[in-house]
């Protein structure tokens, strides 16, 4: 994608779900890589790739037929070799994709005169509206007893990864990162700092004598490696936990669909579960696996969730070699980063371009951020207490 927020601590907006079950894409047809001769070429790739690939025709209102028969004669009068031309189909692409319901989807060309470009229908929906992007860390220390704190740059210098973890009220173990590849810092070869933060969580966790709750602080994430869930919560359950299922496409219909399977989070070794309060902070920026997190946290039998409903990005990315739907390259031109599968919670309920709800609903509020307080911790702290 290429929102990027960087508040105190760069975060490159990566969210990938990558799942663990694969299965063959022979004989399904795709739009074909190749230098675009004409702008018919271009919206052919483009409106089959979609067709073919998006995942979320059962619940888009996007009429795509509709999109055909309205856009094919306007791309046929385009000139692909007039500059100004090129330009105008960058607009022509905004308004067919506005109102796709999958809040992952982003558009990126690399052609000519518009190399560097992209379209995001989440985000250009939400920017009048949404808060800004806040780092929550600078405020939960002052609530902090002890703690330890890092960051990982080992992989990319460009893109920072951070963690917290530490107690409050000397009886509540908190914890916080900023983006989801803590396994990965975890097992690489390189010293980072993010090792220590997670040592010291795992311990408290083993240990949790005098604890009387666990808050995981998951605000402003926008997702990450889906091998996170069971490398973190895993470590907090006892049996197999299901929180929601996922499917996938079966062929080129839209409507072509696997069955659904779950999609469960498993123990970790040495693993004793909780019995104890645990909650999950979000937001309005929680996105991708940080809302799958929160799920999985709000299933538990001592789960649950405080703050604003999430973003609502929460089908699974792969890449499209794995997969029949998701994303695809349409003629050279542009780039289309979609959903591969299709999620929905527990409930049987689909939060794709929604966003899941809190149980407890803390808005955001500047005022209290201006004081140096945070009032959805507060919240947290105050119903592990009560």
């Amino acid at each position: 994608m290429n929102r990027k927020t960087i508040v105190y601590i760069p975060v490159v907006l990566l969210v990938l779900f990558i799942s663990s079950c694969t299965k063959s894409i022979e004989n399904v047809s795709r739009p074909e890589n190749y230098y675009p001769g004409t702008f018919s070429d271009v919206f052919e790739a483009f409106w089959t790739g979609m067709n073919n690939n998006y995942i979320f025709w059962d619940i888009d209102t996007t009429d795509w037929d509709a999109m055909y028969r309205r856009y094919q004669p306007v791309f046929a009068r385009l000139n692909i070799n007039d500059s100004a031309d090129v330009r105008k189909s960058v607009n022509y692409f905004r308004l067919m994709t506005q109102g796709l319901v999958d809040s992952h989807y982003n558009l990126s060309f690399g052609y000519g005169a518009v190399a560097d470009s992209s379209i995001d229908p989440a985000y250009s929906r939400k920017m009048d509206t949404i808060h800004r992007h806040v780092f929550y860390p600078q405020y939960v220390v002052g609530y902090m007893d002890d703690g330890v704190d890092g960051i990982d740059n080992s992989t990319d210098p460009n893109e920072v990864r951070y963690a917290i973890a530490g107690t409050i009220n000397k009886n509540i173990l908190y914890f916080y990162c900023n983006i989801f590849e803590l396994k990965s810092s975890y097992e690489s070869s390189t010293n980072n700092d993010i090792k220590k933060v997670l040592d010291y969580f795992f311990a408290k966790l083993a240990n949790p004598e005098g604890l009387k709750g666990v808050i995981i602080d998951v605000r402003g994430n926008p997702g990450g490696e889906v091998t996170d869930l069971n490398f973190l919560l895993g470590k907090m359950v006892s049996s197999p936990l299901t929180f929601g299922y996922t499917r996938y496409k079966s062929g080129n219909g839209r409507l072509d669909y696997t069955p659904w399977a779950p999609a469960v989070i498993t123990p970790q070794a040495g693993s004793k579960g909780l019995n104890i309060p645990v909650i999950a902070l979000a937001d309005a920026w929680s996105v991708s696996l940080a809302e799958l997190t929160t799920m999985a946290i709000h299933t538990m039998p001592n789960g649950k969730f405080i703050g604003e409903t999430t973003w609502g990005a929460n089908g699974p990315i792969s890449s499209n070699q794995n997969y029949n739907g998701g994303q695809f390259t349409a003629s050279d031109f542009l780039y289309a980063y979609t959903s591969s599968s299709e999620f929905k919670y527990l409930d049987n309920n689909i939060y794709e371009g929604k966003g899941f709800p809190p149980d407890i609903a803390v808005p955001f509020n500047e005022n209290y951020l201006s004081q140096k307080r945070d009032a959805a911790l507060e919240a947290a702290i105050t119903d592990i207490l009560q």
